[in-house]
């Protein structure tokens, strides 16, 4: 058992010690991208490529209201298609910005996911995004790496 309450007591600190005021800050990014009708692009690598398929389906699912619009999320990770010939013809770096040189217009959302902000896919793709006049969000860990910079 005291394994289980170690991890408990983990999971406390680290909620304690998130930053509100950025977490209020992304939540109104993304209430006023709903609002909107600006897409939202979420992406992640590995496990932050779950993550990322998860809340792309808490988005375009779970938040459905009759008094608004409906989330226009697409999550990066998820056609499994493009992602490997993008990976297999222009290299794995190049995944995510690929996809939003495509499908990204000035004021969009890009969502990326890296647990230690150093992924050369995502730091691509936010690059990108923030050329393209897309609003950048990054949900790290550790450090924050790069991607916290950016």
């Amino acid at each position: 058992m005291g394994g289980i309450r170690g991890y408990f007591d983990e999971l406390q600190r680290t909620l304690v010690n998130l930053p509100e005021d950025n977490i209020q800050c992304v939540i109104e990014i993304l209430a006023d991208a709903r609002i909107n009708r600006q897409q939202i692009f979420i992406m992640g690598n590995g496990g932050s490529a779950s993550t990322a398929s998860h809340f792309v389906c808490d988005l375009a699912k779970n938040t459905r209201r009759q008094d608004l619009p409906n989330f226009r999320v697409i999550g990066l990770t998820d056609n499994m298609a493009i992602f490997s010939a993008l990976a297999n013809d222009e290299g794995y770096e190049s995944v995510f910005a690929q996809q939003l040189a495509s499908l990204l217009q000035p004021g969009d959302i890009v969502v990326a996911i890296s647990a230690s902000g150093n992924s050369p896919n995502v730091l691509r793709a936010v690059e990108l995004a923030n050329q393209m006049g897309a609003t950048t969000v990054g949900f790290t860990g550790f450090n924050g790496g790069q991607l916290k910079s950016m």
